[in-house]
């Protein structure tokens, strides 16, 4: 005989209660176990399909982190150095960038721009905030990143517990579902493979589009010659993980730096302009359709309010594990509006006795 409802709600709010204070008590301490398992996440149906072709778990593990490794021991000697240096170039060239653009509109709109006017005060202080402001923010990163610890923990800790998480994963899943409470199991699963599913469409989906693209913005960008290319095409493949965002901030960026160092070469800059035009192009007709799908149920609105509330509750950790508790919440939130137009306090007490007499 199943608990009564009540109590089941007792029991599960305080399971979510006891997750959120862990969240936010161990946020630092768990933060390489949750990318590690991210990583598993996303990397287990290439394991699959491995295993599918002949592979043993633990040989197409192997395959994977041996790539994986190989991946990153390149971006780490080619590309990281040059983001660091266009990052850096670009905050100390932001100055310049605002007092020519506040020289344009002095020219092109000259009431507006007087010495009194508030818009000419603020472009020339802009851009010394971001100068100051950025250099700040690099040089912790920079310093954070070189510290000992976080070195072992982010090239030690998570590549170990990605690896065994995903040697493990099929089991880890088999050993859940023997736990699950026996007169709810079919409906968790139910729920379950619904949550997998929104996240396999979503995170794995479209995180290899914003990979796709990342590297084609950057790629194209910096063939046209734009001095700050791969900077602008990491942030507007990184945005593209929200809707029609990337597209928006990585355009202006882009053509704004680009009006700023190919001023009158306009073929320049409608290149670069005709890049995120093409980058669109192939986003909403190829790639999103093809590893995303039409509907994930996750707007961007939702997915926007799920990042700045677990962005602000909990941190970085917060942030990486938004997505999938918005998933989650988004297929619970449909299950009970389904279960709520098939009780009575939806459909009425005349709900299946038919039409009244005068209709």
């Amino acid at each position: 005989m199943a608990l009564p409802v009540r109590q089941q709600v007792t029991y599960w709010g305080a399971a979510a209660v006891a997750l959120g204070v862990v969240l936010w008590l161990l946020g630092d301490v768990i933060l390489p176990f949750i990318i590690g398992g991210a990583i598993a996440y996303f990397l287990d149906p290439v394991a699959d399909r491995l295993e599918r072709m002949g592979l043993s778990r633990v040989l197409a593990t192997v395959v994977i982190f041996i790539l994986l490794i190989l991946v990153v021991v390149v971006a780490g000697l080619i590309v990281i150095p040059t983001l660091i240096q266009q990052a850096t170039d670009l905050v100390q060239l932001a100055p310049q960038i605002f007092e020519q653009l506040r020289a344009w509109l002095t020219e092109q709109f000259p009431t507006l721009m007087d010495e009194d006017s508030p818009l000419r005060s603020s472009l020339a202080t802009v851009g010394q905030t971001i100068q100051s402001r950025g250099a700040e923010l690099l040089q912790g990163i920079l310093s954070s990143a070189a510290g000992v610890l976080n070195v072992l923990v982010f090239l030690v800790v998570v590549p170990v517990v990605a690896f065994y998480m995903l040697l493990d994963w099929d089991r880890m899943v088999a050993r859940i579902d023997e736990l699950l409470p026996r007169d709810h199991a079919p409906t968790i699963r139910r729920l379950a493979r619904e949550i997998d599913r929104t996240l396999a469409s979503f995170v794995r989906g479209q995180g290899t589009v914003c990979l796709i693209l990342g590297t084609f913005y950057a790629a194209a960008l910096m063939i046209i010659g734009l001095q700050f290319g791969l900077v602008v095409g990491l942030v507007a493949g990184l945005l593209t993980f929200i809707p029609y965002v990337g597209a928006l901030v990585g355009g202006a960026l882009s053509i704004g730096l680009a009006l700023f160092q190919f001023w009158g070469d306009w073929w320049w800059i409608i290149a670069v302009a005709l890049v995120f035009q093409v980058g669109q192009m192939v986003e909403g007709n190829i790639l999103t359709p093809k590893l995303v799908g039409s509907s994930v149920g996750l707007h961007p609105v939702w997915l926007i309010f799920a990042l700045s509330a677990f962005g602000a509750l909990f941190g970085f950790v917060g942030l990486l594990v938004a997505v999938p508790v918005a998933a989650a919440i988004g297929v619970l939130v449909r299950y009970a509006l389904e279960r709520y137009r098939e009780g009575r306090l939806y459909r009425g007490l005349d709900a299946g006795r038919g039409p009244h007499p005068e209709a």
